[in-house]
């Protein structure tokens, strides 16, 4: 307490056993000394450099640990022993097991081999199966060109500033999404962990389409490919090949080869009976599932520094192939009638409120805040990164790309119109995956070359989906191994071999017959409103609690220049309301669920909300502990 908060006391001079103080920082038994005097990227200021004395820097210096004392000591900052030290001594303070998980973060932090081993992971984060499919359906359902409008402007004004604010987070601080609020405000810890609930959530379903994909990838090896025909054993008597030579009609009952080949033949469900009975296990789904787990797992178990690498492939292949099938589109007869259709504005639609609802989520699911993903990626950056270009940059290549991959898509669906000598709107009715697996697939299958573009298209898909499962695994990994160093931090191989065998488990329900019917309702209800709340919640957390000075001093101190007005306002007004609109919007008006034929029965919402509630459930549930364990009274 007498010490000035600028005493340059060594912590070196003290006698061994005895406590030292400075800069407010407690030090037990400082030997042997942390070396924090590397290079750049191992340190950065410490307290008594910056210009608010008091002020804590990053989890360099020291972290904000609540020790539980004699109430003699508050606010103290409790360094925990180094590894080696047995040397106990009794003091009026003392830190509980907390204290111990700043050794991970006052040892060499691991980061990337390159700067665009970063950019390019979250790049491949960023863009995803959604980029292809969901950015073309949603905007020609919503005015063509119009909907660029409120697509831009929800990008400006919601997207790209939380996409920045996650990263800056994530970049000063140097933990994953648990162990970050002990420096922000540790009782919203609860976030962390709802945050690691939904990727898994997300692990369970997101990897079965990459199965259904790869399931497409092996049978495209073949003269003919086998969804072009209605002679194999899986079609019906309504298959109806219209790409024939024989004069064909196409009449209202009629299905596609390539429909039952998605249907009877991949998902099978025609062996379920819905969610009442979802039936066995498809054991080629299985394999194929397996085999993309153990890629991943091969990807990430030793870190970003592999992960970084395999980015060079699974983050640029889709560009090259998105290029090649944008020239092949653009050639194909009635190409031009696809991106009409597309771009064609109905300015009117811009006056419906779920015009805007729809640009809010697209933009907020397309940049992706919320999943813990940018926060780890961003931690093993180093402390003086431009975080801030780097916001830019991915934010503007990841919204370019969907509105490409729209080109891509309508290209072919004009074609299609062509071929079937129908209206556009009728052959572009098919929404989600079924949009990649059907429509787009028959397109390719009666191209010249088919066998040839039906191989680097499946591959396309599937390297799309793996940087993004890399991306959401990092995210509760990086969490967990930040949170629990003690345990975990050693052990990462097993740790992730753990994780992927839980993933694994948990989609054993999506590789049934009826798995596509899980699939849907994952999709909808299991992530969309519980991210939405989660963001929402961190949000006003650094905004309101942390405080948007503190914040933007953070990123002064790592770039040299504080936000601007417009990042402030943002950040603490603009945002905040962007997800709320859009979470209030979703659940005052759930959607209504239908796959193929089958209609969802009423009692799957209620599934639904309770599968998507228990993943927030823990952030009151870890308020409520927090306050509980706290000594003091409720007000203090």
């Amino acid at each position: 307490e007498t010490e000035p908060l600028t005493s340059k006391k060594n912590a070196s001079d003290c006698n061994e056993g005895e406590d030292c103080k400075e800069n407010r920082l407690l030090v037990r038994n400082p030997k042997p000394a942390l070396r924090l005097v590397e290079d750049g990227n191992k340190v950065h200021p410490s307290q008594g450099d910056k210009g608010e004395g008091a002020q804590i820097s990053n989890g360099y210096s020291g972290v904000q640990v609540p020790c539980n004392g004699m109430g003699e000591v508050e606010d103290a900052q409790c360094t925990a022993p180094a590894a080696t030290t047995t040397t106990t001594t009794t003091t009026s303070t003392t830190c509980g097991a907390e204290g111990q998980q700043q050794l991970m973060e006052l040892e060499d932090r691991e980061t990337w081999s390159k700067k665009i081993d970063f950019l390019l992971s979250v790049i491949g984060y960023a863009v995803d199966l959604g980029n292809v499919w969901r950015f073309p359906y949603i905007c020609y359902q919503n005015g063509g060109g119009a909907f660029l409008i409120p697509y831009i402007i929800m990008a400006i004004f919601g997207g790209i500033p939380l996409f920045y604010m996650e990263l800056a987070l994530g970049q000063y601080h140097r933990n994953g999404c648990i162990s970050i609020w002990r420096k922000i405000c540790p009782i919203f810890k609860g976030i962390g962990f709802a945050i690691c609930i939904i990727d898994l959530y997300v692990a369970s379903y997101y990897n079965t389409i990459m199965a259904w994909a790869f399931y497409y990838l092996i049978s495209s090896f073949t003269a003919e490919l086998p969804w072009t025909s209605c002679t194999n054993a899986w079609n019906t008597g309504n298959c109806t090949n219209y790409f024939s030579k024989d004069n064909v009609s196409w009449a209202p009952h009629s299905i596609s080869p390539a429909e039952e080949f998605y249907t009877r033949q991949v998902l099978q469900v025609h062996r379920s009976d819905g969610l009442d009975d979802l039936g066995g296990i498809s054991w080629q789904l299985t394999l194929c599932l397996l085999l993309i787990f153990t890629i991943v797992y091969f990807s990430i178990w030793k870190g970003v520094k592999t992960s970084g690498k395999v980015v060079w492939v699974t983050a640029t292949f889709p560009y090259v192939i998105l290029f090649i099938l944008l020239v092949r589109g653009a050639t194909l007869p009635g190409a031009w009638r696809g991106v009409l259709y597309y771009l064609k504005p109905e300015w009117q639609k811009l006056l419906a409120t779920e015009v805007w609802v729809d640009a809010a989520a697209q933009i907020f699911f397309s940049l992706g805040p919320g999943f813990g993903v940018l926060l780890a990626y961003a931690s093993y950056n180093k402390f003086h990164n431009n975080c801030y270009q780097d916001a830019l940059v991915t934010s503007t290549v990841n919204c370019v790309t969907s509105f490409v991959s729209g080109f891509v898509i309508f290209t072919v669906l004009g074609y299609m119109a062509e071929m079937r000598n129908e209206d556009v709107s009728e052959v572009a009715k098919d929404t989600g995956p079924s949009l990649l697996f059907i429509t787009y697939a028959e397109a390719i299958a009666n191209m010249p070359a088919s066998t040839f573009f039906a191989i680097i298209f499946f591959l396309m898909l599937l390297t799309l989906g793996l940087d993004s499962t890399f991306a959401g695994l990092e995210g509760v990994i990086t969490g967990v191994l930040d949170e629990f160093p003690h345990v975990w931090s050693k052990r990462r191989e097993l740790f992730v071999l753990g994780l992927i065998i839980i993933c694994f488990l948990g989609s054993l329900a999506t590789l049934t017959f009826g798995g596509a019917y899980v699939v849907k309702l994952f999709e909808e209800y299991a992530t969309g409103p519980a991210v939405l709340t989660v963001v929402f919640l961190e949000a006003v957390a650094v905004a309101w609690f942390y405080g948007i000075t503190q914040f933007c001093n953070d990123v002064k101190e790592m770039l040299g220049f504080t936000p601007g007005w417009y990042w402030r306002v943002c950040w603490v007004a603009i945002s905040p309301i962007f997800l709320l609109f859009v979470t209030c919007s979703f659940l005052s008006n759930p959607p209504e669920l239908r796959l193929f034929d089958y209609n969802y029965p009423y009692w799957t919402t209620a599934v639904g909300y309770c599968i998507g509630t228990s993943s927030i459930i823990c952030i009151p549930i870890y308020m409520v502990y927090r306050l509980i364990i706290t000594p003091g009274t409720l007000k203090e």
